[in-house]
């Protein structure tokens, strides 16, 4: 623990000629790759946090670019962080924005930061493993505000499968609040694509060019040959790969290395900046991990990235974890039990691509039970899609894989099964949003990274294209395709870039329109989420065969690679704190934090130090309780991101002061209410602290080989 005491002793040393000098030389990582770009912003005109947009910009819509073909890097650079900043939070001020966070709001939650922007300066290069295929996105920002005696580092890996902003309205905004420079890393996902119809790429700075000019470095370019493209162009034109599914280095397995190189790269500029210098000249790395707090820190993929650097920490570089969702998947569950109140959980830590597999073949009918319910506007959920819902429930009963001799009787035995294999009743609203934005897509990505998996491999029978308002494919619209960076997710669908069944009877399509060759209905391509979920399990899912042949290669491939990237959950006796919201039918509880924490608390004494917090009435995406009429989420969750702030806080005063951490325990919010569309605005009742002393009844404990957690 590095209290302020140690940091004050610290900066005194510092201060001293002769410590200086017997520091070791500032030397750059081995890691980096090319020259380091920086930039300094003024705080007015442009900053770190909002590009310049201050709290009122962010409220609003995106700026236009002046040039739509062609946008610069500053306004790339903008839209990016106006997209990332609103896409991890709910932006409305009803919802909590500019009132409980938000760049006006301070350290101690006060609305006295005006716009809310912060000057400084930020750094931007590549990390690589000497192939040029990673290319992975590294950036730091320090603050004006950045006081070298009582330096401080925060990890701001990004979410999900986002470009290297991904992070910044959550732990980018309290560090750069705090004074701490923030060290980014996009996990060799980031926002890249190649467009192998007219060969443009990405570069690192958002701009598009041709993938056959040396001019830039993209930040993802597919590895096939001329030939190879011009051959499937011409069998599947218009398609696109992504850098997250077809770079083929599955990235998850580095996402803790990627966060501690960043680090690394933020204890280098820091000193190239405030290291004191040698009789040569050369900064010395006068900041270093005994002097320097750092707290690593995320949302969701980014968190798991935080844990598995956490784990992965041979240097003691970091002090403190506090993470909110994290994306974990902890090996070696098996002799773990799980209670929820008096009921036992099923099925826990399974492996994303498994569960979200399962997920991917049940859930499209088991939105349809009464216990779940379709809740989505026509605008998300047009009658064809019910249509399709029903068919894949008749397919499923045809398969035998559901039963019931109605589609009623069959979606409440498929929904009963998503919860015998971890999920949460309390989830069960979510089931239907949840599948028309994410679950195919984490499907199709992650069996494509797992397994290293080529674009030309069209896995299952997927591929990544625009399509039309019939669902064929089309080419990119070349206004939409030039600012992706600052639009897309890295996961398709996105910003015009959808998911397509190949094998769809008719020809590609759509996979939300798309007609299975074995059941000759529009089904959501059930034949896709089949074979999907057999390269997870090794077996056939009708018929429980073990695969041969290719299928079995290929499962091969897959399995691999989901146990490169489990955990241990060896943290090392760093103190660590994990929110996670109750209702998370994304990252369901019982397969990710609650056995991570099970997993963690299993290893003895040293895994003490962490403890875990579960928010009822809250999901994973805070972003769409802003969507109100259209989702129906405002009236029922409240924002987790209340919560991550929270926990940042916690870890700032154990680590500072020498607070006690928090007891484990389940924090009972209010939900807002009303009517949709027209909730009543957040206030401090909705979200209560995190407590001290809990009530015994809040209370989660852990004791042999349980978990024990209060319904």
């Amino acid at each position: 623990m590095k209290l302020i005491t140690t940091l004050l002793a610290a900066a005194a040393t510092l201060a001293c000629g002769s410590a200086a000098f017997a520091a070791p030389p500032n030397t750059r990582p081995t890691v980096l790759r090319g020259p380091i770009a920086e930039a300094a912003y003024d705080g007015v005109t442009d900053d770190l946090l909002t590009a310049g947009l201050g709290k009122t910009g962010l409220l609003g819509a995106a700026p236009a670019f002046v040039d739509p073909l062609h946008p610069t890097p500053a306004e790339l650079r903008r839209n990016a962080i106006h997209t990332n900043y609103r896409a991890l939070v709910d932006s409305t001020v009803a919802g909590g924005f500019t009132v409980f966070y938000g760049p006006n709001i301070d350290v101690n939650g006060h609305d006295t930061l005006g716009e809310g922007k912060i000057a400084g300066r930020e750094y931007i290069v590549w990390a690589d493993d000497g192939s040029g295929a990673q290319n992975v996105t590294l950036m730091v920002q320090v603050p004006d505000s950045f006081n070298p005696d009582h330096a401080c580092i925060v990890t701001a890996t990004s979410s999900g499968s986002r470009g290297i902003y991904g992070a910044i309205g959550t732990s980018g905004d309290w560090g750069l609040k705090h004074g701490c420079a923030v060290a980014y890393a996009d996990k060799g996902n980031g926002n890249g694509f190649h467009d192998l119809m007219s060969n443009a790429v990405t570069a690192r700075d958002g701009t598009v060019f041709d993938a056959a000019s040396d001019q830039y470095e993209p930040l993802f370019v597919a590895s096939v040959s001329d030939a190879e493209r011009a051959a499937f162009n011409a069998a599947t034109p218009n398609r696109v790969a992504y850098k997250h599914a077809h770079s083929q280095q599955n990235p998850e397995k580095d996402w803790g290395k990627n966060t501690l190189d960043a680090v690394r790269f933020a204890f280098y500029v820091l000193n190239e900046r405030y290291g004191k210098l040698g009789h040569d000249g050369q900064h010395r790395a006068t900041l270093n991990a005994k002097n320097t707090l750092v707290i690593a820190s995320s949302v969701s993929n980014g968190a798991g990235a935080a844990l598995a650097a956490a784990e992965a920490d041979t240097e003691d570089l970091i002090d403190g974890v506090a993470v909110t969702e994290p994306n974990v998947q902890p090996r070696f569950t098996k002799n773990l039990v799980i209670q929820q109140g008096a009921t036992t959980v099923a099925t826990i830590g399974k492996p994303l691509a498994d569960y979200f597999t399962f997920a991917n073949v049940y859930q499209p009918c088991a939105l349809l039970s009464a216990q779940a319910g379709l809740s989505l506007h026509a605008a998300f959920w047009p009658a064809a899609y019910t249509t399709s819902a029903q068919n894949r429930c008749a397919a499923l009963a045809a398969k035998g894989l559901v039963s019931g001799a109605t589609i009623e009787q069959q979606a409440d035995d498929a929904l009963a099964k998503m919860q015998a294999y971890g999920w949460q009743a309390e989830s069960n609203f979510l089931q239907q949003s949840h599948f028309r934005f994410a679950t195919n897509a984490i499907a199709v990505t992650y069996s494509n990274a797992a397994g290293r998996f080529s674009v030309l491999d069209n896995l299952c029978g997927f591929s990544f294209a625009n399509t039309d308002t019939g669902g064929n494919v089309i080419a990119q619209v070349p206004a939409v395709q030039a600012g992706l960076f600052s639009t897309g997710n890295g996961v398709p669908p996105t910003s015009g870039i959808n998911i397509v069944y190949n094998d769809s009877v008719g020809g590609a399509k759509l996979d939300f329109l798309a007609t299975s060759p074995s059941s000759g209905t529009a089904d959501f391509a059930l034949d896709g989420a089949l074979c999907q979920r057999a390269l997870v399990t090794g077996r056939d899912t009708v018929t429980g065969a073990r695969l041969v042949g290719d299928m079995k290669a290929k499962s091969d491939r897959v399995r691999a690679g989901i146990q490169e990237v489990q955990l241990g959950a060896h943290l090392h006796g760093k103190p660590t704190l994990i929110v996670a919201g109750r209702n998370d039918a994304l990252l369901p509880i019982n397969h990710a934090s609650r056995a991570y924490f099970a997993k963690n608390q299993a290893g003895g004494d040293k895994a003490r130090n962490t403890r875990y917090i579960e928010v009822t009435n809250a999901q994973h995406f805070d972003s769409f309780i802003a969507l109100g009429l259209f989702l129906g989420y405002d009236t029922r969750f409240i924002p987790l991101h209340v919560y991550f702030n929270r926990a940042m806080d916690a870890m700032w005063a154990h680590l500072t002061s020498g607070t006690p951490l928090p007891p484990s325990q389940v924090v009972r919010t209010v939900p807002r209410g009303g009517v949709s569309g027209a909730a009543p605005a957040l206030t401090a009742a909705n979200v209560p602290p995190i407590q001290a002393s809990p009530a015994a009844g809040d209370v989660i404990g852990f004791s042999g080989n349980t978990l024990s957690i209060p319904d």
